[in-house]
């Protein structure tokens, strides 16, 4: 009896997002990447953890058409400063704002993540939390962190793989790529479900 082997899937990864890509590289496994087109308002009375887990499966959804057999990984995180949403600064005098804000207190991270079997429309997501306390910095620490690392596509002004690091005083939480981006410990555990084994 002769064992037919079936090919892999398709890996997409519904992302422009470089830090999401570093990441999903990390597993060695091949993939492509697509840039997904949709509308990230938040919804009235939507709690952060809800919006980062639409937004993911909207991401993910969003480039289905274009690869109709494949799974397709969408992410999305929101930052949590006293129950109100940080977004990307995109400019300096945002992130300074966020920063000066952030002084000596916790921020939650919420990273959603969706794999979705285009062939089926079935999905999974999850969202996975990640708390940050920051120290009690200076403005001119909080400048010169600015002026080398520049994270103004980073939520929250907060890039921990960098230079952001010598602001955080103490990080909780199940997995740290989470914060980069990609919850990579959920992601094998979903991957697996639908038969891609990372080892």
């Amino acid at each position: 009896m002769r064992t037919v082997m079936t090919a892999a899937p398709q890996l997409v990864l519904a992302s422009t997002s470089k830090y999401r890509r570093e990441l999903l590289a990390r597993l060695g496994l091949a993939f492509e990447v697509a840039a997904p087109h949709v509308d990230e308002t938040v919804l009235p009375l939507e709690a952060p953890p809800d919006t980062a887990r639409r937004l993911a499966e909207a991401k993910a959804r969003a480039v289905a058409p274009y690869f109709p057999r494949a799974l397709i990984i969408g992410s999305d995180q929101v930052a949590v400063l006293d129950d109100m949403p940080l977004g990307k600064p995109g400019n300096h005098a945002t992130a300074l704002r966020q920063l000066r804000a952030m002084r000596g207190k916790e921020v939650v991270f919420h990273t959603a993540l969706c794999v979705f079997d285009a062939g089926s429309g079935g999905a999974q997501t999850r969202v996975v939390p990640f708390s940050v306390r920051f120290r009690d910095y200076s403005d001119a620490q909080i400048e010169r962190y600015l002026e080398r690392e520049q994270p103004y596509d980073c939520a929250g002004s907060a890039r921990c793989e960098g230079l952001g690091i010598a602001l955080i005083a103490e990080m909780r939480g199940e997995d740290p790529n989470a914060l980069i981006g990609l919850p990579l410990i959920a992601l094998t555990e979903m991957l697996a479900a639908q038969g891609v084994s990372v080892l």
